[in-house]
């Protein structure tokens, strides 16, 4: 292992085994702390800055300002819960999550033996609502290998706690129609910058490009899509929202996949204006210009027919 990544593992499992240490209120507060010193020091501001200007010209200046210190602290204290993500998934009913609605919904796709995509984006501390269906039904989190393999190692650690697998992200296609096929949930986030890999559909008044993969998923095993999202209350506890299963339109047509995908994106849309500190600001999600003339009221079609799920950031 590189002297570097030896020493951002080791840094890793130090923060791991102190926000343990603390109770989970605490480490609220404490990764609180962490948001602020880096909106402080600027880490990806001027990203975040430019985004939230673009999404949300209707807001004012100062109004922009706070959700963007709120969202800064939700980091922090999101990256604190997922140190201890098989701890707070078990916790008792009530303490972390206030309310779960929707939970029906699992259960109807469930019985149809076909398994189900669990979709999101980079909104609340997602991964802890994975964690909470994984200790109900059989889950499989699509993650993206990291470059440090220590702090890979961590990662997968944490997420096999919490009781849900893992499938990586490119070689494992194959492993999400397996698990697909034996009734699995598998959970992916789609709403990061898909460069030339994906199609472009509207999110917040822009045409973005946008994974294809769970929306060619479906399609191609007739599985239905179930988005879900983790919202932070101001007392610290979470609300869990599962929605009612996306499945292809009858008309869809030849375009079925851009026509999912523009329909769970404008699903995630409803829920970031809904919230807008909740979701991940620090990503440059516009990077990829759309094709000449085309609009959000006339979206390009698929710049390839790939299985991509997410670029980098």
């Amino acid at each position: 292992m590189k002297p570097a990544h030896a020493l951002e593992a080791m840094l890793v499992r130090s923060l791991r085994a102190g926000v343990r240490a603390m109770p989970w209120r605490a480490s609220l507060h404490f990764g609180a702390g962490l948001g602020d010193l880096a909106r402080g020091l600027g880490i990806r501001r001027a990203v975040a800055e430019a985004n939230l200007a673009m999404a949300l010209p209707e807001r004012s200046a100062p109004e922009r300002a706070d959700i963007l210190a709120r969202h800064y602290r939700h980091i922090g204290q999101a990256a604190c819960e997922f140190l201890r993500l098989g701890e707070l998934a078990r916790a008792p009913e009530g303490e972390v999550f206030a309310a779960v609605h929707g939970a029906e919904h699992l259960e109807t796709v469930r019985r149809e033996g076909r398994g189900a995509i669990l979709l999101s984006g980079h909104y609340g501390t997602i991964e802890l609502g994975g964690a909470w269906i994984g200790q109900r039904y059989p889950v499989d989190i699509v993650v993206q290998p990291l470059s440090n393999p220590g702090v890979d190692a961590i990662h997968i650690g944490l997420l096999a706690e919490a009781g849900v697998g893992h499938i990586p992200l490119g070689a494992g296609a194959r492993r999400i129609f397996s698990a697909l096929r034996a009734g699995r949930f598998v959970a992916m986030l789609a709403d990061q910058d898909a460069r030339g890999d994906g199609v472009f559909v509207p999110f917040m008044g822009r045409l973005c490009s946008t994974p294809v993969g769970p929306a060619a998923i479906a399609l191609r095993t007739g599985t239905p899509i179930v988005m879900g999202f983790v919202t932070r209350q101001m007392d610290g506890r979470h609300v869990l929202d599962v929605l009612p299963p996306l499945r292809p339109e009858a008309d869809d047509g030849p375009d079925a996949v851009r026509a999912l995908t523009a329909r769970h994106t404008a699903c995630l849309e409803a829920w970031v204006r809904r919230h807008p500190e909740m979701w991940f600001w620090l990503h440059r999600r516009w990077k990829t210009p759309p094709p000449a003339g085309a609009t959000p009221e006339r979206p390009a079609g698929p710049a390839s027919a790939g299985l991509g799920m997410a670029a980098g950031a």
